[in-house]
């Protein structure tokens, strides 16, 4: 497992056959935007919709970032620049996370993938493709008021607007080969987050 100068694993290992089993029958929809694209609001809405489980990426990272270790104040730091924490660490919070409850119809990751890295590593490591992969579109602008906006209530360590440019620079910058990734396996819905009409793209899998 290769790591890198943070600390933090850059690669991790494919699952084990049996927790590969538990994650092949649920449901798996990626849903990516920007920050401040609506993307967290709208998953909560979604899971609680199609009694799906939420998983949050920037939440599990902001909460991890929380704790009093060592590990803790890395991945802090990683976040007060707007830069990506690195892959084989998100891929071990994603899969444990996806691993705990049992049972589960289906999931709704959020904030997944940000570069191309994370979506080939998901697929090495669980052993399939999600079924569907929602991207909300909104513009820079719209996105870089509602952050600000969000920031006047505290609690984000990365709602400021030098981060906030920093992160949506990254975000744009990385985001075009996953899209493409996912255009040619022909899993992409590109939507606008606030559209009314936009939950029946889920019913283009067969299995919702």
């Amino acid at each position: 497992m290769g790591i890198c100068q943070s600390g933090l694993p850059q690669t991790t290992r494919p699952l084990k056959l049996e927790l590969k089993e538990k994650l092949k029958t649920p449901i798996i929809v990626f849903i990516i935007g920007g920050p401040g694209c609506g993307k967290g609001v709208q998953c909560a809405r979604l899971a609680n919709k199609y009694n799906f489980y939420h998983v949050a990426i920037g939440d599990l990272l902001r909460e991890e970032a929380g704790r009093a270790t060592h590990r803790s104040k890395i991945i802090k730091e990683f976040l007060l620049k707007g830069a990506l924490v690195p892959s084989g660490y998100i891929l071990d919070l994603l899969t444990d996370n996806m691993l705990k409850p049992e049972n589960v119809k289906g999931f709704f990751v959020e904030g997944f993938p940000r570069e191309i890295n994370q979506a080939r590593m998901f697929e090495e490591v669980v052993g399939r493709s999600p079924n569907i992969v929602i991207v909300f579109d909104c513009s820079t602008e719209t996105m870089i008021q509602r952050l600000l906006i969000r920031s006047q209530m505290g609690g984000r360590v990365d709602d400021h607007e030098r981060i906030i440019r920093h992160r949506l620079e990254t975000h744009y910058t990385l985001c075009e080969p996953v899209l493409s990734h996912y255009l040619q396996k022909r899993l992409l819905r590109n939507v606008g987050p606030w559209e009314s009409g936009w939950a029946p793209f889920l019913g283009h899998s067969p299995r919702i």
